[in-house]
């Protein structure tokens, strides 16, 4: 697998992609000597540094939701027992359209029985001290079938990190990792509003009204997400370095929720795309 993966490089950073899965293993910053995201092998799914959700992200209650009064039943995969857990591009083997010295280009086409019929196009490319990264989605099936996606970044991060970001709200995690009922209140140990560490310890919560912006404060570096939607995914676990944080086109199990917020019912060859930037400075 190592064998077949893509190194882009510039004068400020370094990334590796997998095509397994669409996956980076890593992004360096050359001018700080630091890691931006947590390298990964790319042993197992989800090993590595940031990957694909498509043409889901996130969980779906019941891994079932009604679509024009008919219900979609949605496939299962290896890599979880229960859910259609971030879709299938992050399993998948995704083919190299293009590659040059600090892009590329991954192309995927992918087709279930519930309905998803599409090709997926995956862009890397680093911008002077940015990485960006974009996933556009045109739907091939007969039937209108509803996408939503997003990213999975793993921020490097430690006991002297810092993350900053602002929200109106959030939902607290329940079972099974779905959400519980939205919350105004944001608890100290998921408020990000003020820069803090906050706490070693499990944090799985969607947020509302993101402002599009994040800030990864470490001791000399300085990392920024940027992406155009107003829903956040944070996950972390205890003694790991690591925080994600997890843009996405909808909040999680919007496919149940009144209105299906952020999600896009594409007719055939109709498409979405969406987009973040991940861009390093100076601390």
């Amino acid at each position: 697998m190592k064998g077949n993966t893509l190194t882009l490089e510039n004068a400020h950073l370094r990334v590796r992609v997998d095509p397994q899965g669409g996956a980076l293993l890593s992004c360096f910053s050359l001018q700080h000597q630091q890691p931006v995201l947590r390298e990964g092998r790319g042993e197992k799914p989800g090993d590595c540094a940031l990957f694909p959700m498509l043409p889901v992200a996130n969980r779906v209650a019941g891994n079932r939701f009604n679509l024009r009064e008919q219900e979609v039943t949605l496939p299962r995969h290896q890599a979880d027992d229960t859910f259609f857990l971030h879709g299938d591009g992050w399993l998948k083997r995704w083919e190299v359209a293009a590659r040059g010295r600090d892009s590329c280009s991954l192309r995927l086409r992918s087709q279930h029985p519930c309905g998803y019929n599409y090709l997926a196009v995956l862009d890397y490319l680093l911008d002077g001290a940015a990485l960006k990264a974009s996933v556009t989605i045109t739907h091939l099936g007969e039937r209108p079938m509803l996408y939503g996606c997003g990213f999975h970044p793993f921020f490097a991060f430690n006991a002297r990190s810092t993350a900053q970001f602002q929200a109106s709200g959030y939902w607290p995690e329940g079972e099974q990792h779905l959400p519980l009922a939205w919350q105004r209140t944001i608890p100290p140990q998921a408020d990000f509003s003020s820069a803090q560490y906050g706490q070693d310890a499990w944090l799985n919560v969607g947020y509302s009204g993101w402002s599009g912006r994040a800030v990864v404060q470490h001791d000399v570096m300085r990392v920024t997400l940027f992406a155009q939607t107003p829903w956040l995914m944070l996950f972390r676990m205890p003694g790991e370095s690591f925080l994600c944080l997890e843009p996405q086109t909808h909040p999680v199990n919007a496919h149940n929720l009144p209105g299906q917020p952020g999600l896009r019912l594409l007719a055939k060859n109709e498409c979405c795309r969406f987009a973040l930037q991940i861009r390093v400075d100076k601390g």
